[in-house]
C-alpha cells in the first residue's frame, strides 16, 4: 500500500500501482470524468500512469493551465496522426502545446499541403478522436528508439534520440500513431471534441536557419464546440485590434527592411505617445525617490561576461563588435544592469546613502530568429524603463513594496484591472542554470513570498521561471479580449552585488554587499505600446491620445476662423490637427473616428459668426456648442482627473 497526499494535506491509502485517476474516480465519478492529468510529487503526468511509491498529487482539469497543456499536446499526436493517415511517410519533428494550443514541425518530403487541407485534417482528427484510443506510455532503452525511427526513416527522432540519456527515453502509442515523448497526454482522446487548425508557416528545423525548414501547423482544440466557437470569435476581435494593423492605420509606428527587421521606427504620433508614457513614469518615479541616468548603448565584452549574460545570452546576442586595439571586443547592450552596477561602483557608500534607485530608459539589442519577431511585440532593438535598486538586506522588503505600488498604480490609470502575478523561482532540480549560493537564492524568494502575500496579489509559484540570477514577480495582464500578456516585472538579485564586488560601509564600519532589485513596470515600451494599444483597440485615455481634438471646417472659406481656433487650443495645451482637406464634412467625421481622434469640432459659418465651436465626440456622437473656454475647460477636467500617486 502507498500514501497519497492531496492538495488538503489529507492523506489516503491507495494499493501501489494506483493511477491518478484511480485517485479521482475514489473522490467522485465526476471529478475523474474532468482529470485531464496530475501533478505527482512536483511532476506532471498522465492520469493512467502508476503510481509505485507514496506521493504528493495534484489533480488536473481544463480549468488548470496544466490541464490544457495535456490536452493540448495531446492533440499534436491527434493532428500527427491524421496527418500521417492523409501523407504517409512524412517525417516529424517537434509537436509542443504553447499558450494556446500547439504546433507540429513536419517535413512534408515530396507532398504540397496548405490551409485549404486543413478541413479535411479535422474531420479525420474528430473522427479519431471519437474511437477513445487510450495514450499508452512506454520507456524504452535508447537501442530500442534507435531502431524504431529507423525503421520509419525519421531522420528528425533520431537526431533529437541522439541528445538524449538512456533510461531517459519514452515513446508514447495513441491509435495508429507512435511518438517520441515524454508526456504527459491525456487517458484517451475522448476529450477532445473541438477542433480547428488556425495556420501554416515554415519553421527551421531547431531553429537554426542554417537547417532545413519545415512546416509548422498550429492548431487548437477543446472539450466544448461552445468553447471553440467563442475563442475564434476572440480571434476574430483580436485581428481587429491588432496593434501591427492600427499602429499603420494610426501613423504610430513602421518598420523597414533598410533599417533593418526587428528595428521599429516611431513616427511623430507615436513617439508623442511613447515620450507621454516615458513622461508619466518619470514624474511617479521622481517621487519615490528615482534618479535618472544614461548609459552607451555598447559596452566592454568584459562587462557581459562579468555580470554573467554573456555566458547565459551570448548567442543571442549580436556579434562583438572588434576595434583596432587588439583583442578588444564590445558588444550592443543586451542588458542595462551591469552599466547600472558599475554607476553604483563610481563612489564608495555607506549605509545611510542606501537605497540608491537608479533608473533609465535603456535601450537594448538581441538578436532574436527573424522567424520569432513580430510587431512590437517581439523586436531586436527595444527599451526597457529599466531600474535599479542598490538596497541594505534590511530594506529589501520594504523597497519591493514599494515597487508593486508603483506598478499598481499603473496598472489603474491604464484600465488594465484583471491581472495575476506569477511568483518565479529556480528549478530546485537544475540549480546549474542559475548562478549564486542557496542561502542568497531562498532569502530572495522568501523577500518576493513575503511581499506578494503583505500585498494581497493574486499569486501562482512557478519554479524553473527565475532569471538566472534570482527569483522575479511577473504580473500577468488581461487584457479587454480575454488574452494574457507579461508586462511588469520585479526581480531580487543577491548574485550581480557578488560578480560586480558591490559593497557600502555598514553601522559596523565593516563593508557589506547590497542587494539589487531589478524592475520593469513597463517591461518595454515596444512591449508595452503594443499591449495597450490592443487592449484599448486604439482608443488612448485623452491625456495620452497623440490627438485630442480635430477641427473640421465644413468648406474653404471657414479656413482663416479655424486656423485661429487651432491657435487658441494649442496655446491651451490641447492638441489639436485641422483637416484641411476639400471633403464633405460626414467624411471627415467618419475619417477621424477610423482615426480614434476623441473630439471632433465642426466649425461652420453659424460658429464662426458667434466665436463657438459645436463639438462632437467619438463614440457619443454631438454635444452641442460651446465656446472656446468652455472646450478647453472640460479637455483639462478629464486630462487631469488622473489618480495621484
Amino acid at each position: 500500500m502507498i500514501n497519497i497526499t492531496l492538495p488538503d494535506n489529507s492523506v489516503r491509502i491507495y494499493p501501489k500501482g494506483t493511477t491518478s485517476l484511480e485517485v479521482a474516480k475514489s473522490i467522485s465519478e465526476g471529478l475523474a470524468r474532468n482529470v485531464l492529468s496530475a501533478k505527482v510529487n512536483g511532476e506532471v503526468w498522465d492520469a493512467l500512469r502508476p503510481i509505485n511509491s507514496d506521493a504528493t498529487i495534484k489533480l488536473f482539469t481544463w480549468e488548470d493551465a496544466e490541464g490544457k497543456a495535456t490536452m493540448w499536446h495531446s492533440s499534436a499526436h491527434l493532428m500527427a496522426e491524421a496527418i500521417e493517415f492523409f501523407y504517409p511517410g512524412v517525417k516529424f519533428g517537434i509537436g509542443p502545446n504553447i499558450e494556446n494550443g500547439f504546433y507540429y514541425d513536419i517535413d512534408f518530403v515530396d507532398y504540397t499541403i496548405s490551409s485549404d487541407d486543413f478541413k479535411k485534417i479535422e474531420t479525420k482528427m474528430l473522427e479519431i478522436a471519437q474511437k477513445k484510443n487510450q495514450f499508452i506510455r512506454k520507456e524504452v532503452s535508447k537501442t530500442e528508439a534507435l531502431d524504431y525511427f529507423t525503421k520509419k526513416n525519421d531522420t528528425y527522432k533520431l537526431e533529437l534520440i541522439s541528445d538524449l540519456e538512456d533510461g531517459t527515453i519514452s515513446l508514447y502509442e495513441s491509435g495508429n500513431f507512435v511518438d517520441l515523448c515524454r508526456g504527459p497526454h491525456l487517458a484517451d482522446t475522448s476529450s477532445i471534441k473541438a477542433i480547428k487548425l488556425l495556420s501554416i508557416a515554415g519553421a527551421y528545423w531547431r531553429g537554426d536557419e542554417k537547417r532545413k525548414q519545415l512546416t509548422r501547423i498550429y492548431g487548437i482544440t477543446f472539450p466544448k464546440q461552445k468553447e471553440l466557437t467563442e475563442y475564434l470569435a476572440m480571434l476574430e476581435e483580436a485581428k481587429k485590434r491588432d496593434h501591427r494593423k492600427l499602429g499603420k492605420e494610426l501613423e504610430l509606428f513602421a518598420f523597414s527592411q533598410k533599417v533593418g527587421m526587428g528595428l521599429p521606427l516611431w513616427l511623430p504620433k507615436g513617439a508623442d505617445l511613447r515620450m507621454r508614457l516615458e513622461e508619466f513614469l518619470k514624474k511617479v518615479q521622481k517621487k519615490a525617490g528615482y534618479l535618472q541616468v544614461m548609459t552607451p548603448h555598447i559596452g566592454n565584452k568584459e562587462l557581459y561576461v562579468t555580470s554573467g549574460h554573456y555566458e547565459k545570452y551570448g548567442k543571442d546576442s549580436f556579434q562583438p563588435i572588434k576595434t583596432p586595439e587588439e583583442g578588444e571586443e564590445f558588444l550592443l547592450k543586451p542588458m542595462n544592469c551591469p552599466h547600472h552596477c558599475e554607476i553604483y561602483n563610481i563612489k564608495p557608500h555607506s549605509y545611510k546613502d542606501l537605497p540608491i534607485r537608479l533608473a533609465e530608459f535603456g535601450t537594448v539589442y538581441r538578436y532574436e530568429q527573424s522567424g520569432e519577431l513580430h510587431g512590437l511585440t517581439r523586436v531586436r532593438g527595444f527599451t526597457q524603463d529599466d531600474a535599479h535598486i542598490f538596497c541594505r538586506p534590511d530594506q529589501v522588503k520594504e523597497e519591493f513594496l514599494s515597487v508593486i505600488d508603483i506598478v499598481l498604480y499603473i496598472f489603474k490609470t491604464l484600465d488594465f484591472k484583471d491581472f495575476v502575478t506569477q511568483i518565479s523561482l529556480r528549478d530546485p532540480n537544475n540549480k546549474e542554470k542559475y548562478i549564486g549560493s542557496d542561502e542568497n537564492w531562498e532569502k530572495a524568494e522568501n523577500a518576493i513570498k513575503e511581499a506578494a502575500t503583505e500585498k494581497g496579489l493574486k499569486t501562482v509559484v512557478v519554479e524553473g521561471e527565475a532569471a538566472f540570477y534570482g527569483p522575479k514577480l511577473d504580473f500577468i495582464v488581461k487584457d479587454a479580449i480575454g488574452r494574457n500578456w507579461q508586462l511588469g516585472t520585479i526581480q531580487v538579485d543577491y548574485n550581480l552585488p557578488e560578480r560586480f564586488e558591490l559593497e557600502y560601509t555598514g553601522s559596523d564600519n565593516q563593508k557589506h554587499r547590497p542587494v539589487m532589485i531589478h524592475r520593469a513596470p513597463f517591461g518595454s515600451m515596444e512591449r508595452f505600446v503594443a499591449v495597450l494599444l490592443e487592449h484599448c483597440a486604439g482608443k488612448f485615455p485623452l491625456w495620452l491620445t497623440p490627438v485630442q481634438a480635430i477641427l473640421l471646417p465644413i468648406s474653404e472659406k471657414y479656413m482663416e476662423y479655424s486656423k485661429k481656433v487651432l491657435h487658441l487650443l494649442n496655446i491651451s495645451d490641447i492638441r489639436t490637427e485641422i483637416d484641411e482637406r476639400n471633403e464633405k464634412t460626414g467624411k471627415k467625421i467618419r475619417d477621424a473616428e477610423l482615426q480614434r481622434i476623441p473630439y471632433m469640432i465642426i466649425l461652420g459659418e453659424k460658429e464662426e459668426a458667434e466665436g463657438n465651436i459645436s463639438i462632437r465626440k467619438q463614440g457619443e456622437g454631438d454635444l452641442g456648442t460651446f465656446t472656446i473656454e468652455e472646450f478647453v475647460k472640460m479637455i483639462n477636467i478629464e486630462v487631469n482627473n488622473l489618480i495621484e500617486f
